[in-house]
């Protein structure tokens, strides 16, 4: 069973590498953290220290903590500058094929209950925004984050992260209600259940199925379709 210290490690990574908390900014106070996920003095202080070892956070002393801008995060460039073409688009799904079909396979193997709990608050903020193309696109890129984050591995996140929200390329007629945009809930939906129930192989497939689907969505605009 996870630790609450390994939990609340886990809630404030997610919230620093989704620009919740920005580099530069302070993180809530041992209070607040204390009385918002409702854990000890010692669980914070030791989370704190932990995000310290990993180069995210750090303390000054009488004036809090602050998170630190991570070399690493760098933004990728996801397309080239100016207008962006569909063999730009088309090529970005194929780089995320190549490493988000292993994170969904290791996040599987790795996920814990905290990761779950973020994966399925941003699958059920994705289902929900379909009315609203812009939150719907920020809610898909958290759902990939935190499967990402989900590996253990921040060397996945740190990639997500530096392609920020623009790798999500779904237009926005895509988005609006109806069966098109069901069917993409549901391809999230399966990568969900799959990790949730610790089956790589169904996580890595259902992950793959959904990429090879945006891809076909990009090429067959008709909502008619496969």
């Amino acid at each position: 069973m996870t630790s609450r210290t390994q939990r609340l490690v886990e809630t404030l990574t997610a919230r620093i590498r989704e620009g919740v908390v920005r580099p530069g900014e302070r993180l809530p106070t041992e209070n607040s953290l204390v009385e918002t996920y409702g854990v000890s003095r010692t669980v914070v202080r030791e989370a704190i220290s932990r995000l310290q070892a990993a180069g995210l956070v750090e303390t000054h002393h009488g004036r809090g903590t602050f998170v630190l801008a991570r070399p690493s995060t760098t933004r990728f460039p996801a397309g080239p500058q100016g207008e962006v073409t569909l063999e730009d688009v088309t090529g970005l799904l194929e780089f995320r094929t190549a490493f988000e079909v292993e994170a969904a396979a290791l996040a599987a193997r790795r996920r814990t209950d905290a990761h779950l709990a973020g994966l399925r608050e941003a699958l059920d903020a994705f289902a929900g925004a379909a009315d609203h193309p812009s939150a719907a696109v920020n809610a898909d890129y958290r759902f990939h984050l935190r499967v990402a984050l989900a590996t253990g591995n921040h060397r996945f996140a740190d990639l997500v992260s530096s392609l920020g929200p623009s790798m999500i390329v779904v237009p926005r007629d895509r988005l609006a209600p109806g069966d098109r945009f069901a069917g993409i809930v549901a391809e999230h939906e399966n990568i969900y259940t799959a990790i949730a129930r610790g089956d790589a192989d169904a996580a890595r497939a259902a992950a793959r199925v959904h990429l090879a689907n945006s891809r076909a969505r990009l090429l067959h605009p008709d909502p008619g379709d496969a």
